[in-house]
């Protein structure tokens, strides 16, 4: 059995939340949690409480910056001239500019 913990609140965290998505939702969501450096859970409820979520440049968000623009790369170079760059594609590129620009303002 796992160690109970406070979150920073001093509140208890007793309650599971679990819900389905796509693959394409998931690979999102997990692009989207590599590019902050928070835990999944982190984000998910700073996204919820319409929290900003404010990345901190580390060696773990700067590797996964560089991953996920190997991914954009091979995918733009798999795209023949004249091919529409697909939705989920553009979405993990704002989600790379938006990080950088974060990443600026420090």
């Amino acid at each position: 059995m796992s160690a109970k913990c406070l979150d920073k609140q001093g509140r208890w965290r007793n309650k599971t939340v679990a819900f389905r998505v796509s693959p394409e939702e998931d690979e999102l969501l997990e692009t989207a949690v590599r590019l902050s450096g928070l835990t999944k859970q982190d984000y998910i409820i700073r996204r919820l409480q319409e929290k900003e979520v404010v990345v901190t440049g580390n060696p773990r968000v700067y590797k996964a910056l560089k991953n996920e623009l190997t991914k954009v790369l091979n995918e733009l170079k798999r795209l023949k001239k004249g091919d529409n760059v697909p939705e989920d594609l553009l979405e993990v590129i704002r989600l790379i500019t938006i990080t950088m620009d974060g990443m600026k303002e420090e």
